[in-house]
């Protein structure tokens, strides 16, 4: 519901009316879990994730690309396939913990923190900001056992933070 390369994911991903009604259309349909992913690239994303929540929504997602573009140097062009695409990775961490911390307030659903994670630190800083659990997208890219790494670091992170346990982190989300 959040893909910044198709028109389509930006309008029901940006517009609570949308979501809810894409909702409302996919809940019947499946008892699975249904975990609805949004796009950063809106200015109060909590609206967004309530109408997933009030049409179903098991979990909520959090963040997709931001809309990005770069440019060949060489030939003066965008190089990207279709002109534009998303800017992932640590770049966007502070936008996704910001948006991470305004939804987990707003719903009652679990919130899954993604953006940026690359290390156990940045994954504790998810969770501190009201994550219930993290994803390691990017990272993957550059390193195929990047999951386990920010596991493992992670174990270090609650460590040196004070923390018992994850769930003790858990429940110590920001004020």
């Amino acid at each position: 519901m959040s893909c910044p390369n198709v028109h389509s994911g930006l309008i029901v991903g940006e517009q609570p009316s949308e979501t809810l009604a894409l909702m409302k259309a996919l809940r019947p349909r499946t008892e699975l879990p249904l975990i609805i992913k949004l796009t950063p690239n809106v200015a109060n994303p909590h609206e967004v994730a309530l109408a997933a929540e009030e049409g179903g929504a098991d979990a909520i997602s959090l963040i997709n690309t931001l809309k990005a573009l770069a440019i060949d140097p060489v030939h003066r062009r965008t190089w990207l396939g279709a002109g534009a695409g998303g800017l992932s990775g640590p770049a966007v961490r502070p936008v996704a913990l910001a948006q991470v911390r305004a939804v987990s307030r707003a719903v009652e659903i679990p919130v899954v923190g993604m953006g940026g994670i690359d290390d156990g630190e940045s994954a504790l800083d998810f969770i501190l900001a009201g994550a219930r659990v993290v994803a390691v997208g990017t990272e993957n890219f550059r390193d195929p056992r990047a999951g386990i790494a920010v596991q493992n670091g992670l174990e270090g992170a609650l460590e040196r933070r004070g923390f018992a346990s994850l769930a003790d982190a858990q429940a110590s989300t920001l004020s």
